[in-house]
């Protein structure tokens, strides 16, 4: 899943942009280097930066995504918003999939979503309202506390998507790195991978150049790509199949390798050791 964010204030620059054209030659590279799905989003995921309202997020989202089904009429397209208005600006488009990173702040969104025949992720922020950057979070004295907490919320969301509508096959469950969680608890929350899987859902997982990754390796984020790469084959490993990224390239080859090693994809040349003829 690559990422276009469709502003100006793109906590990783080069992966944001609100002109037009580059940021569809920054989808084409996104699809030549393996993406297969895209996901645009209008508004930074966080409390810094400035404030965006509902018709300013429409006019950076839905000229990018009409462009982009031109271009790409295959395309799985992703739409990152926490507005139900936003979804319903942009319908006619056809977007394939709701990507919810506020947790149903909105309820209707979902409804949206189930309305439009389109997928649905669900995620996890530790209760927090949308652009809301963590402060004292706590969940509990057990520090598996916060792994708890985001198993029963991604399996009581994905219940409301069903509920609502939306094809339990196209609800994807989202752990969530850095919302509502500290570095431990990202890091934490991670190495259960495989107990998010056992829900019965897809997860995906966002790891690229988060904080966690720049706080366990005390890094900016445009030197991230390696550990956020690290984290993307241990989760990989444990069951995640969907990875949302700026670093396509990179991260697609991290993925056939891994997949490769689990014998899930053959190598793509295996000719070392054999007879020559």
């Amino acid at each position: 899943m690559a990422i276009v964010n469709r502003t100006r204030d793109s906590f990783y620059v080069t992966a944001g942009t609100d002109a037009l054209e580059p940021a569809l030659d920054a989808l084409a590279s996104a699809v030549a280097s393996g993406a297969d799905i895209v996901d645009v989003g209008g508004v930074r995921a966080g409390q810094q930066g400035e404030w965006v309202d509902v018709a300013t997020e429409v006019a950076r989202v839905r000229p990018f995504l009409l462009a982009a089904r031109e271009r790409f009429p295959d395309l799985v397209l992703s739409v990152d918003t926490w507005r139900s208005e936003v979804l319903e600006a942009i319908a006619d488009v056809g977007v394939d999939l709701v990507n919810d990173t506020w947790a149903g702040a909105d309820p209707d969104l979902v409804l949206g979503a189930a309305d439009l025949g389109a997928g649905y992720v669900v995620s996890h922020t530790g209760g927090l309202p949308p652009r809301t950057d963590p402060v004292d979070i706590s969940y509990g004295d057990d520090p598996d506390g916060v792994v708890r907490s985001v198993l029963a919320g991604l399996a009581a969301g994905a219940q409301r998507a069903v509920d609502a509508g939306v094809r339990p096959e196209a609800v994807l469950v989202d752990p969530t790195l850095d919302f509502g969680k500290t570095t431990r608890n990202s890091l934490r929350v991670l190495r259960a991978t495989a107990s998010v899987a056992a829900l019965g859902y897809p997860v995906l997982q966002a790891i690229s150049r988060k904080d966690f990754v720049g706080e366990t390796l005390d890094l900016p984020a445009d030197e991230r790509l390696e550990g956020s790469l690290a984290a993307t084959a241990v989760a990989a490993w444990l069951g995640a199949t969907v990875f949302r990224t700026h670093d396509v390239r990179a991260t697609r080859r991290t993925l056939d390798m891994v997949a490769s090693i689990r014998g899930d994809r053959p190598p793509s040349v295996a000719v070392r050791g054999e007879r020559k003829p």
